[in-house]
């Protein structure tokens, strides 16, 4: 029940990158019972790739703690993380991820590869998977549908550089 108190958090975050028009992906933090990072995707926002909600909710946790060394800390993302988060996951220590919805054109924690969980890496995350996952996969198919449909999400225009003269 715990696991799924803070997944329902994240899933919160997911639907208001949504609103924003970013892929709806939500990330906390939670060290002991305390919720100390938060994060949802800002890649439009920021207009940087590396902007991944998982990314971002790494930076602020190590922040608030001071230290790049999360050990003690658990990361819920309402979706599995790419090879880039779960980079990131090995390289801060993570102790446990836990997911919502499989990735399967990107997965990283062993959807299509499992970095998290590779022995040859010098740290390895404990995973539980599939935690409200229905939910997570609901929103970003809803997600995906709009865009299509209409070629936009949320507040999200195009915001190509434009060059008068």
């Amino acid at each position: 029940m715990r696991d799924e108190n803070y997944m329902r958090e994240a899933l919160q975050l997911a639907r208001r990158a949504y609103e924003l028009g970013e892929i709806p992906v939500g990330a906390v933090i939670v060290v002991g019972d305390e919720i100390i990072a938060q994060a949802y995707n800002e890649k439009e926002l920021r207009k940087d790739a590396t902007a991944h909600a998982e990314m971002l909710v790494l930076q602020r946790a190590a922040e608030y703690l001071g230290d790049w060394r999360l050990t003690g800390a658990t990361l819920y993302s309402t979706l599995e993380p790419c090879v880039m988060c779960a980079g990131a996951m090995v390289n801060t220590r993570l102790g446990r991820l836990v997911f919502g919805a499989r990735d399967p054109k990107a997965g990283a924690a062993g959807t299509i590869f499992d970095i998290v969980r590779c022995p040859a890496l010098n740290h390895q995350v404990e995973v539980k998977e599939g935690i409200l996952g229905d939910e997570c996969a609901e929103l970003l198919r809803a997600f995906f549908s709009d865009l299509r449909r209409d070629g936009r999400v949320g507040r999200r225009r195009s915001t190509r550089n434009r060059v008068d003269g």
